[in-house]
């Protein structure tokens, strides 16, 4: 295998791993909102996911990085062509990450409510982002005979985010957010919640079975055995459904058209390749090394951290 396949390889893991991770992440900090009745519930939902939230957005930083270092061309006409849709992620994810910091930094319930709501918009915001952004990566960018978007202005950003691909994608994206969220709230919480959670999960699986069915309706096998896993109560199963389910399909989306990585909508001559958008050999023999010695420490630092975090949150009340 050549440098430039092994990066993309790379590349495409790194996304997965953030879509994954914090997929879930957008789910809980949707649901703790919705589907806790008090201060306590809403607690015990976001404590779910308090200590790792801030790791899962380190693969966002490993994917743009990797995919800037990579594949600079690749990177360039993404930020061109969709720099509105990721400035918006930026300001949402900011708007999220103080909810989830000051949430306990106020000593009343009407603050925490009140983190609890930016957290739960923020959260469902994002998670439309990144799915619209998908939706438009599925289809491409309108790219020139020199591999840079064409046209320019406020109306050229906004517009992949209006089409037909960028709003199922959005859809998409809330569902399979919602669906990873109460499946892992489920398997995370006790009590209340997680009841709740079930239910939730199996109200979810209704809209997300029509919007796969719509896109590739090979993916209801995976919607199915999410259903089965829940119905059965199998709740690591069901979350492990769930989540490779979000990893196929974001794998599908940036894999559909190798060896092109970005489509053209202009000309399929246009379109940006592997070969075409990887940086020098000498640049990725150096980021290798980099690699080699920066990434397993990420994975061994987030899995301790998953593994010392592992037992369930109690959503109901213990008597005093």
């Amino acid at each position: 295998m050549d440098l430039p396949t092994l990066w993309f390889a790379l590349a495409i893991t790194c996304w997965v791993l953030f879509f994954v991770l914090e997929g879930f992440d957008f789910g809980v900090g949707v649901l703790a909102a919705a589907l806790g009745r008090d201060d306590h519930e809403r607690g015990a939902g976001v404590s779910t996911i308090g200590p790792v939230w801030d790791g899962n957005e380190v693969w966002l930083v490993a994917a743009v990085g990797v995919t800037f270092a990579a594949f600079p061309d690749w990177y360039a006409a993404l930020m061109s062509g969709l720099y509105l849709p990721f400035v918006l992620v930026l300001l949402v994810l900011a708007a999220r990450g103080v909810a989830l910091e000051f949430r306990g930094k106020g000593g009343t319930e009407r603050w925490r409510r009140w983190c609890d709501g930016v957290l739960a918009v923020s959260s469902l915001l994002v998670a439309a982002l990144w799915g619209a952004v998908l939706g438009v990566l599925a289809t491409g960018l309108a790219l020139g005979p020199d591999g840079e978007v064409v046209g320019g202005g406020l109306a050229r950003s906004l517009a992949p985010l209006v089409s037909g691909p960028a709003l199922l994608g959005a859809a998409l994206g809330v569902g399979a957010a919602l669906l990873q969220g109460a499946t892992f709230l489920g398997l995370r919480t006790t009590g209340p919640l997680r009841a709740r959670a079930r239910t939730t999960a199996l109200g979810v699986l209704v809209p997300v079975a029509v919007l796969v069915a719509v896109v590739a309706p090979l993916g209801l096998v995976g919607v199915g055995a999410v259903l089965v896993c829940v119905l059965l109560r199998r709740e690591v199963l069901a979350f492990a459904a769930a989540s490779v389910a979000v990893a196929l399909g974001v794998v599908g989306v940036l894999a559909a058209h190798l060896p092109v990585v970005l489509p053209s909508t202009l000309d399929p001559a246009f379109s940006l390749t592997v070969a075409s958008a990887a940086a020098g050999p000498a640049a990725l023999e150096l980021i290798t090394i980099a690699a080699v010695v920066v990434l397993p420490g990420v994975v061994a630092y987030q899995a301790f951290s998953y593994w010392v975090f592992r037992r369930r949150v109690a959503s109901e009340r213990v008597a005093s």
